[in-house]
């Protein structure tokens, strides 16, 4: 049988891969696990700089594979109990200090909705189109939609997003704030920009990401003493202090001449 998602690690970037075009790529119970386990294998990682989440076939994700699990009978709590698992592979990406970027085309729905906002940039394809679903079968959000949607788009948004046939174009995802940007290979741009992080200061955007995710659940007082404590460390690293001393060289240079 053929694996519902693909795992790699090469040069530092762990990409994931969403492997059922078929289903439009929609969660079943096998790839909610391939996935925490994906999820989780990538931020254990001490190689991986950064991960790159893409799908193969004309969608991203559909969601939940709501068909599967009508026709083999499952109960609302094996659907609880699939929701959790995905929820942590979710969490282990929106928590870790690994920059993760998205490159999404096509359909993008449900709770395909959260698992691609749980990455911290959104490359889209020029024939993306997202709507919420949920309630063409009678279901409520999962997968983080209700929290990372309403972050990204804002309340009233998220809202006509759920609660209407409202469907997005990439053009109006890119005004709503849903994704970056819009380019005609998303694919090749997402993996651009994850060699970028990984070329680059690292640990310093791993840093600014959980500063950046943290901010909204906790009083201001206790982000600027998290800024306060994270510059300092990262102001006494190595990779700092070459940065910095080059920086400086560059400067002195352009003032000499």
């Amino acid at each position: 049988m053929t694996a519902p998602l693909r795992y790699e690690v090469e040069d530092g970037i762990a990409q994931l891969t969403f492997a059922r075009p078929a289903r439009l790529n929609a969660f079943d119970f096998a790839m909610g696990e391939a996935y925490r386990t994906a999820c989780l294998a990538a931020v254990a990682d001490p190689d991986v700089s950064a991960v790159l989440i893409s799908a193969e076939g004309p969608a991203f994700c559909a969601g939940g594979d709501i068909v599967a699990m009508s026709t083999a009978g499952v109960s609302g709590s094996e659907v609880t109990a699939s929701a959790h698992v995905i929820h942590e592979g979710i969490a282990a990406l929106h928590g870790s200090s690994i920059p993760v970027v998205a490159a999404a085309r096509g359909a993008v729905a449900g709770g395909g909705i959260g698992v691609l906002l749980a990455a911290d940039l959104v490359v889209a394809g020029p024939d993306l189109r997202v709507a919420g679903r949920y309630a063409d079968v009678g279901l409520t959000p999962d997968l983080g939609v209700s929290t990372l949607l309403t972050r990204a788009v804002g309340e009233t948004r998220a809202l006509q997003l759920l609660l209407t046939r409202r469907e997005l174009d990439a053009t109006a995802a890119l005004d709503w704030g849903f994704v970056a940007e819009v380019t005609d290979d998303p694919e090749a741009r997402a993996l651009e920009i994850a060699r970028a992080w990984r070329d680059g200061a690292t640990a310093a955007f791993g840093h600014a990401k959980q500063l950046v995710r943290a901010s909204s659940t906790r009083p201001f007082e206790r982000s600027l003493a998290e800024e306060a404590e994270s510059i300092g460390r990262a102001y006494d690293t190595d990779d700092a202090q070459a940065r910095i001393a080059a920086f400086s060289a560059r400067r002195s240079g352009r003032a000499e001449a």
